[in-house]
């Protein structure tokens, strides 16, 4: 197994950790039953690591925001976007079929859209410091960037011959 897929899933079971509680509190306070909170948060472990795995195997191949320096504040904001709007709609989802009640899976979702993306955000800043996994996607975004810098060397030299 690559070190990026070791990294994703390290980062994986992290978030889930944070997230679970995160939910469980949330769904305990909404529903005033602790557990509802339980059941809701519990049932999402499996469904959040998942999806949240491939969300992180997503980005790993998008660009936008990487540097040879590493991973922008502005990419790790976009991530922070994009995996709330997914684990929102299963959290909706979840708290919906688990209650049977839709207004209280919406409650949960607008306020865990406050409390997940600042957990996220700070999740993600706290892995970007740790280069566990990051070697190989370091060195191929270097030699890319000099591919890149030849390429552009070559059609200088091409357009100055013509």
């Amino acid at each position: 197994m690559g070190k990026s897929y070791k990294r994703h899933i390290a980062k994986t079971i992290t978030w889930r950790i944070v997230g679970t509680v995160d939910t469980v509190l949330l769904s305990w306070f909404i529903t005033g039953d602790p557990y509802t909170g339980l059941k809701i948060g519990l049932s999402e472990v499996l469904t959040k690591m998942v999806l949240y795995y491939l969300h992180e195997r997503v980005w790993f191949k998008i660009k936008a925001g990487v540097t040879k320096d590493g991973d922008s504040k502005k990419r790790h904001i976009a991530k922070t976007v994009t995996w709330r709007i997914v684990g929102t709609i299963d959290t909706m989802a979840m708290a919906w079929f688990i209650t049977g009640n839709p207004l209280t899976g919406l409650k949960i979702g607008m306020i865990e859209v406050v409390t997940k993306m600042a957990l996220y955000y700070f999740h993600e800043r706290t892995w970007y410091k740790f280069d566990y996994g990051l070697t190989s996607r370091k060195n191929r975004i270097i030699k890319e960037e000099s591919e890149a810098i030849v390429l552009e060397g070559v059609t200088s030299e091409n357009k100055k011959q013509n």
